[in-house]
């Protein structure tokens, strides 16, 4: 996972859902389906394609997928 595209394209198919462009900015309670079993599922997800434990306090304070990708990227 190096670019926002590849972390948009391991939402749509490692978890199953649709995430546009607009999406990964947009405020999570903004983004179709998404819910707290997503966050707990793509944290989990991103742990493993890292190798590295993420901190959990900074993915539960994202406001954004973006954010979100920024915490994985270690940016």
């Amino acid at each position: 996972m190096n670019t926002i595209e590849d972390f948009r394209s391991l939402l749509n198919d490692e978890l199953g859902l649709t995430i546009t462009a607009d999406d990964v900015r947009a405020r999570l309670d903004e983004v179709a389906g998404w819910d707290s079993v997503y966050l707990l599922s793509l944290l989990t997800l991103l742990e493993r394609r890292t190798g590295r434990v993420l901190p959990l306090r900074d993915v539960l304070s994202a406001g954004s997928l973006h954010d979100i990708y920024l915490i994985a990227a270690g940016t």
